[in-house]
């Protein structure tokens, strides 16, 4: 069998050809997309896999079956990019990541979180400037005395919720699926629920009931002062909103691994670059906002995870017309 990964970074190849040669299969890397213009190089492949965040082109669907191609293992958890029904039509099987390692988020979600708490951007900052002095500016809280809420209480959400009760806090959750996790208070009511912490950590899929969950209105029920920790996606902070409560003082910080607009900047080198984008700017420009690049689930563990079930499923899809990973 021979199989196209799209999109490829460095540190997924090796991984890659690993499997093609353990599987016996041909693998193919390319950094390029996924688009209209290139479905016709894989007349000769059998599947793919890619790892594009921004939506496919509608018309991807039916390119892609007439070149023989009846699936796309996706390297990532996300799966809106693709348009299941035009992918249905066609007969096209997409398959995600559903597990590569809830760890690595978490861990994640967890440090960026003590950045916050205890003001580490600002104290960074004023060492840089060679103040030393301490001020109520860089008093810090301790988590084992706050309120955490868990918004999304899935895979990554549980191993949030595990390490944040590690050191003492009362971890509550909003999750209208999955209230399975021990030790954690569930509210049926996300405004409810955002009224009782003091930081909120956001661990849910990007779709219609996700978007802007956190805007104006939610934001208007926060504790004065609450700190938000967004590792899921982008689209989940109405991030005018968002600065809204930071310039009024109603949220005291937040850490964003994610951002709405992010997919023309994240993942690419600007170090030469001038950035359009305004609200981004006064992002990176604020003392009270932690940006990374969309990076928290990057460990060595998940990225080989996310290449081999990709792999994995893709076969699955050629063999039996189905893989448990379809979305």
């Amino acid at each position: 069998m021979k199989i196209k990964l799209f999109d490829i970074r460095e540190d997924e190849k090796n991984f890659a050809y690993s499997w093609g040669k353990v599987n016996n299969h041909e693998i193919v890397c390319v950094e390029e997309h996924l688009t209209l213009d290139n479905v016709s190089s894989l007349e000769a492949f059998d599947a793919i896999s890619t790892q594009q965040l921004h939506k496919y082109d509608d018309d991807i669907y039916e390119a892609l079956n007439k070149v023989g191609i009846k699936q796309i293992a996706g390297r990532t958890a996300g799966f809106d990019m693709f348009n299941k029904e035009e992918a249905a039509k066609h007969d096209i099987k997409i398959t995600n990541i559903p597990a590569y390692s809830p760890n690595a988020i978490a861990e994640f979600a967890v440090c960026r979180a003590l950045e916050l708490v205890r003001n580490i951007n600002k104290i960074h900052k004023r060492v840089t400037n060679q103040d030393f002095t301490w001020d109520e500016n860089v008093i810090a809280n301790e988590l084992r005395s706050m309120t955490i809420l868990v918004i999304g209480v899935g895979r990554i959400g549980k191993v949030s919720a595990q390490l944040f009760n590690g050191f003492g806090a009362k971890v509550i959750g909003y999750d209208p699926y999955d209230q399975s996790c021990d030790n954690v208070e569930f509210f049926d009511d996300l405004k409810e629920a955002i009224s009782k912490a003091d930081l909120i950590t956001l661990h849910v899929p990007a779709n219609d009931e996700t978007m802007h969950m956190i805007d104006e209105e939610t934001i208007s029920y926060m504790k004065n002062g609450a700190y938000l920790v967004n590792t899921s996606r982008g689209i989940t902070v109405d991030t005018k909103a968002l600065l809204k409560g930071l310039n009024e003082g109603k949220i005291h910080s937040a850490a964003l691994d994610v951002y709405e607009h992010e997919f023309d900047y994240f993942a690419y080198d600007y170090s030469n670059k001038s950035i359009e984008d305004e609200i981004l700017k006064d992002l990176l420009s604020r003392d009270d906002v932690l940006i990374s690049p969309h990076i928290a689930f990057y460990t060595k563990t998940a990225v080989q995870n996310m290449v081999e079930i990709s792999l994995d499923s893709a076969l699955e899809v050629i063999n039996t017309g189905k893989s448990l990973n379809e979305i």
